[in-house]
Protein backbone atom coordinates (compact mmCIF):
# COMPACT_ATOMS: atom_id res chain seq x y z
CA UNK A 1 0.00 0.00 0.00
CA UNK A 2 1.36 3.29 -0.99
CA UNK A 3 2.12 5.98 2.31
CA UNK A 4 2.59 8.71 -0.38
CA UNK A 5 1.61 10.14 -3.46
CA UNK A 6 1.17 13.35 -5.82
CA UNK A 7 -1.99 13.60 -7.80
CA UNK A 8 -2.11 16.85 -10.58
CA UNK A 9 -5.62 18.09 -11.23
CA UNK A 10 -6.35 20.86 -13.87
CA UNK A 11 -8.27 24.11 -13.15
CA UNK A 12 -11.54 24.40 -14.81
CA UNK A 13 -13.77 27.10 -16.33
CA UNK A 14 -17.83 26.55 -16.24
CA UNK A 15 -20.98 27.90 -17.31
CA UNK A 16 -19.53 29.49 -20.51
CA UNK A 17 -22.39 31.81 -20.30
CA UNK A 18 -25.75 30.11 -20.69
CA UNK A 19 -24.52 26.76 -19.71
CA UNK A 20 -24.94 27.54 -15.99
CA UNK A 21 -24.25 24.25 -13.79
CA UNK A 22 -23.55 21.89 -16.69
CA UNK A 23 -20.77 23.36 -18.99
CA UNK A 24 -17.04 22.92 -18.47
CA UNK A 25 -13.49 22.94 -19.65
CA UNK A 26 -10.12 21.85 -18.09
CA UNK A 27 -7.57 23.92 -18.81
CA UNK A 28 -3.71 24.09 -18.98
CA UNK A 29 -3.14 24.94 -15.31
CA UNK A 30 -3.11 22.63 -12.49
CA UNK A 31 -2.86 22.08 -8.70
CA UNK A 32 -0.69 19.35 -7.06
CA UNK A 33 -1.87 17.64 -3.92
CA UNK A 34 0.31 15.84 -2.40
CA UNK A 35 -0.51 13.18 0.47
CA UNK A 36 1.33 11.20 2.80
CA UNK A 37 0.15 9.04 5.52
CA UNK A 38 1.31 9.70 9.04
CA UNK A 39 2.33 8.72 12.08
CA UNK A 40 -0.07 10.78 14.21
CA UNK A 41 -3.18 12.78 13.24
CA UNK A 42 -2.63 16.34 11.67
CA UNK A 43 -5.07 19.20 11.50
CA UNK A 44 -6.37 19.12 8.49
CA UNK A 45 -8.17 22.41 6.23
CA UNK A 46 -12.03 21.49 6.40
CA UNK A 47 -12.33 21.19 2.75
CA UNK A 48 -9.99 18.38 3.14
CA UNK A 49 -11.00 16.66 6.30
CA UNK A 50 -14.94 16.70 4.42
CA UNK A 51 -13.50 15.11 1.72
CA UNK A 52 -11.51 12.41 3.92
CA UNK A 53 -14.64 11.62 6.05
CA UNK A 54 -17.15 10.79 3.19
CA UNK A 55 -13.95 8.89 1.27
CA UNK A 56 -13.96 6.50 4.16
CA UNK A 57 -17.76 6.47 4.83
CA UNK A 58 -18.47 5.32 1.41
CA UNK A 59 -15.68 2.95 1.02
CA UNK A 60 -15.85 1.56 4.66
CA UNK A 61 -11.99 1.96 4.53
CA UNK A 62 -10.26 2.27 8.16
CA UNK A 63 -9.54 6.07 8.39
CA UNK A 64 -5.83 6.68 8.48
CA UNK A 65 -4.15 10.06 9.59
CA UNK A 66 -2.55 11.52 6.57
CA UNK A 67 -0.74 15.61 5.81
CA UNK A 68 -1.64 17.18 2.70
CA UNK A 69 0.83 20.00 0.73
CA UNK A 70 -1.34 21.79 -1.96
CA UNK A 71 1.15 23.64 -5.09
CA UNK A 72 0.35 24.85 -8.00
CA UNK A 73 -0.90 27.57 -10.01
CA UNK A 74 -4.75 27.58 -9.79
CA UNK A 75 -5.98 30.58 -7.43
CA UNK A 76 -8.60 30.16 -4.68
CA UNK A 77 -11.97 31.94 -4.89
CA UNK A 78 -11.63 32.83 -8.75
CA UNK A 79 -13.65 30.76 -10.73
CA UNK A 80 -11.30 28.12 -11.59
CA UNK A 81 -11.96 24.90 -9.81
CA UNK A 82 -9.71 25.72 -6.70
CA UNK A 83 -11.86 23.56 -4.70
CA UNK A 84 -12.42 20.98 -7.00
CA UNK A 85 -8.66 20.41 -7.39
CA UNK A 86 -8.30 19.90 -3.59
CA UNK A 87 -11.36 17.38 -3.47
CA UNK A 88 -10.84 15.82 -6.50
CA UNK A 89 -7.17 14.79 -5.21
CA UNK A 90 -8.21 13.88 -1.76
CA UNK A 91 -10.70 11.44 -3.51
CA UNK A 92 -8.01 9.77 -5.76
CA UNK A 93 -5.50 10.30 -3.75
CA UNK A 94 -6.98 8.49 -0.77
CA UNK A 95 -8.73 5.73 -3.45
CA UNK A 96 -5.07 5.12 -4.73
CA UNK A 97 -3.78 4.62 -1.52
CA UNK A 98 -6.53 2.27 -0.63
CA UNK A 99 -5.75 -0.09 -3.35
CA UNK A 100 -8.71 1.78 -5.65
CA UNK A 101 -12.36 0.35 -4.07
CA UNK A 102 -14.28 3.33 -5.93
CA UNK A 103 -14.14 3.69 -9.65
CA UNK A 104 -13.49 6.62 -11.72
CA UNK A 105 -17.04 7.31 -12.24
CA UNK A 106 -18.36 7.02 -8.36
CA UNK A 107 -15.29 9.63 -7.38
CA UNK A 108 -16.66 12.02 -10.29
CA UNK A 109 -19.80 11.72 -8.28
CA UNK A 110 -18.35 12.04 -4.64
CA UNK A 111 -16.26 15.28 -5.86
CA UNK A 112 -20.22 16.39 -7.22
CA UNK A 113 -21.58 16.00 -4.19
CA UNK A 114 -19.18 17.92 -2.45
CA UNK A 115 -18.85 20.72 -4.70
CA UNK A 116 -22.77 20.81 -4.46
CA UNK A 117 -22.65 21.26 -8.80
CA UNK A 118 -21.01 18.97 -11.31
CA UNK A 119 -19.80 21.24 -14.10
CA UNK A 120 -16.53 21.99 -13.01
CA UNK A 121 -15.93 18.40 -11.76
CA UNK A 122 -16.49 16.94 -14.57
CA UNK A 123 -14.28 19.20 -16.87
CA UNK A 124 -11.41 17.79 -14.35
CA UNK A 125 -11.71 14.23 -14.85
CA UNK A 126 -13.01 13.94 -17.81
CA UNK A 127 -10.92 16.44 -19.56
CA UNK A 128 -12.00 18.76 -22.39
CA UNK A 129 -15.22 20.50 -23.01
CA UNK A 130 -18.20 18.65 -20.96
CA UNK A 131 -21.24 18.81 -20.44
CA UNK A 132 -22.90 17.58 -17.17
CA UNK A 133 -26.31 16.65 -16.59
CA UNK A 134 -27.68 15.35 -13.02
CA UNK A 135 -27.72 11.63 -12.74
CA UNK A 136 -26.24 10.71 -15.93
CA UNK A 137 -22.18 10.73 -16.92
CA UNK A 138 -21.03 13.66 -18.41
CA UNK A 139 -20.40 13.98 -21.93
CA UNK A 140 -17.15 15.08 -23.26
CA UNK A 141 -15.42 16.12 -26.32
CA UNK A 142 -11.63 17.29 -26.95
CA UNK A 143 -10.81 20.73 -27.78
CA UNK A 144 -8.57 21.90 -30.52
CA UNK A 145 -5.31 23.17 -29.19
CA UNK A 146 -5.41 25.96 -31.89
CA UNK A 147 -8.43 27.83 -29.15
CA UNK A 148 -6.68 29.83 -26.65
CA UNK A 149 -8.29 31.01 -23.39
CA UNK A 150 -7.43 34.62 -22.14
CA UNK A 151 -7.72 34.65 -18.69
CA UNK A 152 -8.38 38.13 -16.80
CA UNK A 153 -8.17 37.23 -13.22
CA UNK A 154 -8.78 40.28 -10.73
CA UNK A 155 -7.01 40.32 -7.53
CA UNK A 156 -10.26 39.74 -5.04
CA UNK A 157 -11.76 36.41 -4.33
CA UNK A 158 -15.52 35.99 -4.76
CA UNK A 159 -17.37 33.48 -2.56
CA UNK A 160 -19.89 30.97 -4.42
CA UNK A 161 -22.24 30.78 -1.78
CA UNK A 162 -22.41 34.22 -2.23
CA UNK A 163 -22.44 34.29 -5.63
CA UNK A 164 -25.41 32.25 -5.96
CA UNK A 165 -27.25 34.25 -3.58
CA UNK A 166 -27.62 36.98 -6.07
CA UNK A 167 -29.13 34.60 -8.53
CA UNK A 168 -32.87 35.78 -9.13
CA UNK A 169 -35.89 32.44 -7.85
CA UNK A 170 -37.47 33.14 -11.43
CA UNK A 171 -36.51 34.27 -15.06
CA UNK A 172 -38.99 34.86 -17.97
CA UNK A 173 -39.96 32.28 -20.56
CA UNK A 174 -38.11 34.80 -23.47
CA UNK A 175 -34.91 34.81 -20.89
CA UNK A 176 -34.93 30.95 -21.07
CA UNK A 177 -35.28 30.23 -24.51
CA UNK A 178 -32.64 32.14 -25.39
CA UNK A 179 -30.47 30.51 -22.65
CA UNK A 180 -31.35 27.27 -24.31
CA UNK A 181 -30.90 27.94 -27.57
CA UNK A 182 -27.32 29.38 -27.14
CA UNK A 183 -26.28 26.82 -25.00
CA UNK A 184 -27.29 23.92 -27.60
CA UNK A 185 -25.09 26.35 -30.14
CA UNK A 186 -22.02 26.16 -28.22
CA UNK A 187 -22.48 22.14 -27.44
CA UNK A 188 -23.04 22.07 -30.92
CA UNK A 189 -20.17 23.80 -31.71
CA UNK A 190 -17.66 22.29 -29.28
CA UNK A 191 -18.99 18.94 -30.27
CA UNK A 192 -18.37 19.52 -34.15
CA UNK A 193 -15.34 21.16 -33.89
CA UNK A 194 -17.19 24.07 -36.09
CA UNK A 195 -16.24 26.88 -33.72
CA UNK A 196 -17.22 29.72 -35.60
CA UNK A 197 -20.31 29.02 -34.44
CA UNK A 198 -19.46 30.02 -31.19
CA UNK A 199 -19.49 34.01 -32.15
CA UNK A 200 -22.17 35.51 -30.46
CA UNK A 201 -23.32 32.63 -28.30
CA UNK A 202 -22.20 32.88 -24.96
CA UNK A 203 -24.33 35.65 -23.81
CA UNK A 204 -26.61 34.67 -20.58
CA UNK A 205 -29.52 35.54 -19.23
CA UNK A 206 -29.50 33.55 -16.20
CA UNK A 207 -26.88 34.35 -14.04
CA UNK A 208 -24.05 36.39 -15.57
CA UNK A 209 -26.41 40.09 -15.12
CA UNK A 210 -26.96 39.53 -11.77
CA UNK A 211 -23.21 39.15 -10.46
CA UNK A 212 -22.38 41.76 -12.46
CA UNK A 213 -22.25 43.77 -9.29
CA UNK A 214 -19.70 41.78 -7.72
CA UNK A 215 -17.48 42.42 -10.79
CA UNK A 216 -18.62 45.54 -12.18
CA UNK A 217 -16.48 45.73 -15.12
CA UNK A 218 -17.36 42.54 -16.60
CA UNK A 219 -19.60 44.02 -19.34
CA UNK A 220 -16.40 46.41 -20.43
CA UNK A 221 -14.25 43.59 -20.42
CA UNK A 222 -16.33 41.31 -22.16
CA UNK A 223 -17.36 44.02 -24.84
CA UNK A 224 -13.19 45.22 -25.06
CA UNK A 225 -12.70 41.06 -26.23
CA UNK A 226 -14.93 41.04 -28.49
CA UNK A 227 -14.28 44.17 -30.26
CA UNK A 228 -10.34 43.02 -30.23
CA UNK A 229 -11.27 40.10 -32.33
CA UNK A 230 -12.28 37.06 -29.76
CA UNK A 231 -15.14 35.01 -30.33
CA UNK A 232 -16.86 35.76 -27.25
CA UNK A 233 -16.44 36.04 -23.47
CA UNK A 234 -17.77 34.40 -19.84
CA UNK A 235 -17.59 34.81 -16.22
CA UNK A 236 -15.99 32.02 -15.44
CA UNK A 237 -17.96 30.02 -12.87
CA UNK A 238 -18.68 32.83 -10.13
CA UNK A 239 -15.49 35.19 -10.75
CA UNK A 240 -13.65 36.75 -10.37
CA UNK A 241 -12.47 35.28 -13.29
CA UNK A 242 -13.87 36.73 -16.64
CA UNK A 243 -12.40 34.48 -19.89
CA UNK A 244 -12.54 35.43 -23.83
CA UNK A 245 -11.72 32.78 -26.29
CA UNK A 246 -9.41 33.63 -29.69
CA UNK A 247 -8.98 31.51 -32.52
CA UNK A 248 -5.40 32.06 -32.53
CA UNK A 249 -2.06 33.08 -30.47
CA UNK A 250 -2.03 36.11 -31.89
CA UNK A 251 -5.68 37.46 -31.75
CA UNK A 252 -5.74 36.13 -27.93
CA UNK A 253 -2.84 38.25 -27.05
CA UNK A 254 -4.37 41.26 -29.20
CA UNK A 255 -7.59 40.35 -26.60
CA UNK A 256 -5.44 40.27 -23.31
CA UNK A 257 -4.31 44.07 -24.15
CA UNK A 258 -7.96 45.14 -24.96
CA UNK A 259 -9.33 43.00 -21.46
CA UNK A 260 -6.36 44.65 -19.79
CA UNK A 261 -6.88 47.94 -20.49
CA UNK A 262 -11.17 48.11 -19.50
CA UNK A 263 -10.08 46.08 -15.61
CA UNK A 264 -8.26 47.48 -12.78
CA UNK A 265 -4.46 47.51 -13.27
CA UNK A 266 -3.64 44.83 -10.76
CA UNK A 267 -5.59 41.77 -12.43
CA UNK A 268 -3.75 39.28 -13.78
CA UNK A 269 -3.72 38.26 -17.56
CA UNK A 270 -2.73 34.20 -18.47
CA UNK A 271 -3.35 32.59 -21.69
CA UNK A 272 -3.85 29.09 -22.22
CA UNK A 273 -5.21 26.04 -23.56
CA UNK A 274 -7.96 23.36 -22.66
CA UNK A 275 -6.54 20.08 -21.23
CA UNK A 276 -8.38 17.09 -23.17
CA UNK A 277 -6.71 14.61 -20.88
CA UNK A 278 -8.93 12.58 -18.88
CA UNK A 279 -8.60 11.27 -15.64
CA UNK A 280 -10.12 8.41 -15.78
CA UNK A 281 -8.16 5.14 -15.04
CA UNK A 282 -8.05 2.45 -18.33
CA UNK A 283 -10.22 0.15 -16.71
CA UNK A 284 -12.96 2.76 -15.87
CA UNK A 285 -13.32 3.99 -19.25
CA UNK A 286 -16.37 1.62 -20.01
CA UNK A 287 -17.77 3.35 -17.34
CA UNK A 288 -17.94 6.98 -18.70
CA UNK A 289 -20.95 6.10 -20.30
CA UNK A 290 -23.17 5.69 -17.67
CA UNK A 291 -23.60 6.77 -14.42
CA UNK A 292 -23.02 5.40 -10.75
CA UNK A 293 -24.86 6.60 -7.96
CA UNK A 294 -23.88 6.85 -4.42
CA UNK A 295 -26.77 8.32 -2.57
Amino acid sequence: MLSSLTITIPASTANLGPGFDSFGIALNIFNQVTIKKSPSPTALPSIVEEAANLFFKKTNQPPFPFSITINGDVPRSRGLGSSVTVRLGVLMGLNQMTENPLSSSELYHLCTSLEGHPDNAAAALFGGFTIARKDHAPLHYPVSAELFFVLLIPNFEISTNAARQLLPATITTTDAAANAADAAVIATAFATKNYDLLRGAFHDRLHQPFRTPLIPFLPNVLAAAEKAGALGGWLSGSGSTIIALAQNHTTAKEVSLAMKTTAPPESKIIITTANNVTLLRKSDESLSARSLSLS
